[in-house]
């Protein structure tokens, strides 16, 4: 139950930041006002929602990692011959995608949110209506190739996760039947590569140079 009510938490989160990240292809303007407007917020509840979804992430990766050791204990030989016929690839891997994404939010807050991976963030002026320059660290932060690959492979795992968890939350609570179970897994799977088509064409678009940093007269 707390796997799956933390993990609906995170979807959420993950969608809402998909939609104000993707506003850095309508233009500087956009996305900095957007950035601005959760500065106006206010710093002292941002840190608090910030530490609440770092809770609901580290919760969730306690109680998934617990659950897996639980169901080892419960078996107490080791299939001879593993033919796996209804869990997927995504299924027996959510500790594995798990870990590595816990890893690459480390990053991406010591990227973008602490800004300490990058010196030349710290050096970016603010933008003409006043904002800081979100835009500019981030075309600046994808286009390094690794990064960039980083970032990907993330959202894959992410699309992984997401594709097993998204669908399995209706069962985790007893809320599916065989007919609605195959709906749900094919909803939960659209979902999770619309999320990862939606962010991995950030890093695509710096690197085709479809989004580049903006001159200022």
């Amino acid at each position: 139950m707390i796997v799956a009510v933390t993990g609906v938490i995170l979807i959420l989160f993950v969608l809402g930041h998909l939609l104000g990240n993707l506003q850095i292809f309508l233009g500087p303007d956009w996305i900095n006002g957007y950035a601005e407007h959760l500065r106006i917020f206010g710093s002292i509840p941002l840190w608090i929602i910030r530490a609440f979804l770092i809770v609901v992430v580290l919760a969730h990766i306690y109680y998934t990692i617990r659950l897996a050791a639980e169901n080892r204990r419960a078996r107490r030989e080791q299939y001879q011959r593993r033919d796996f016929v209804k869990a997927s690839f995504a299924s027996r891997h959510m500790v594995m995608s798990g870990v590595i994404l816990l890893a690459f939010i480390i990053f991406h807050l010591l990227q973008f949110t602490f800004r300490t991976t990058d010196p030349r963030f710290a050096t970016l002026p603010m933008d003409p209506l006043g904002h800081y320059d979100v835009y500019s660290m981030m075309v600046l932060g994808f286009m390094s190739p690794v990064v960039s690959a980083f970032y990907i492979f993330a959202m894959f795992l992410l699309c992984l996760h997401l594709s097993h968890g998204s669908s399995s939350f209706f069962q985790s609570l007893g809320l599916n039947d065989k007919k609605l179970t195959p709906r749900l897994a094919l909803a939960g799977r659209i979902f999770a590569w619309a999320l990862f088509v939606g962010y991995s064409s950030i890093p695509a678009a710096v690197l085709l140079g479809w989004v580049k940093l903006q001159t200022r007269s």
